[in-house]
């Protein structure tokens, strides 16, 4: 093989390798109104992170969260349950996924959760099925932030990004809009 060939077989390479990361990146989420995320979910759920594990499966890497039962507002489930994201950190390998929510055990979110027979629950629009508890430690007030507050969605009808959703509400606040809903 001449250096004309090899140039042209690591360029050509190289290309690929391009356009596959450039295609792996592009995630793109439609915007889902707090209703959507409410008649959409199979369960909606306060839940606390017990753990999380990283694993391979079919050689893409998945991270399953093991989470304690809270509270249960919709559907029915038992506890702890297992929810499955793409994406994760496996030794030296990372596969990092936009807008796939990350847990820490100890935390406590709210999760509007989808079932799929026989498979681990699925988080509904990913960051935007994601509300975050936060407690204020010197009054005990806690509020509810969803993750896809600060990340932008694409919303169809306004043919743009936009970033919307709930920030900050009181749980008091969270909970009456959840249960016109249900």
């Amino acid at each position: 093989m001449n250096k004309t060939n090899r140039h042209r077989i690591f360029w050509t390479l190289l290309a690929l390798v391009g356009l596959i990361a450039t295609a792996s990146a592009a995630t793109t989420l439609s915007r889902l109104s707090f209703d959507e995320l409410v008649h959409h979910s199979s369960v909606v759920a306060r839940l606390r992170c017990v753990r999380v594990d990283v694993l391979t499966e079919r050689g893409e890497i998945w991270t399953d969260t093991l989470f304690q039962v809270m509270r249960q507002d919709k559907g029915f489930t038992s506890s702890p349950i297992v929810v499955r994201m793409p994406g994760g950190k496996m030794q030296n390998l990372t596969s990092h996924v936009e807008g796939v929510p990350q847990f820490r055990p100890g935390e406590e979110v709210y999760l509007f959760l989808v079932l799929q027979p026989g498979k681990q629950f699925h988080i509904l629009g990913w960051s935007q099925g994601t509300f975050r508890i936060h407690k204020n430690p010197r009054t005990g007030m806690e509020t509810v932030t969803q993750d896809s507050a600060d990340l932008p969605v694409f919303d169809p009808q306004a043919r743009s990004f936009t970033r919307t959703g709930i920030q900050n509400l009181t749980m008091d606040r969270f909970l009456e809009q959840l249960h016109r809903q249900l």
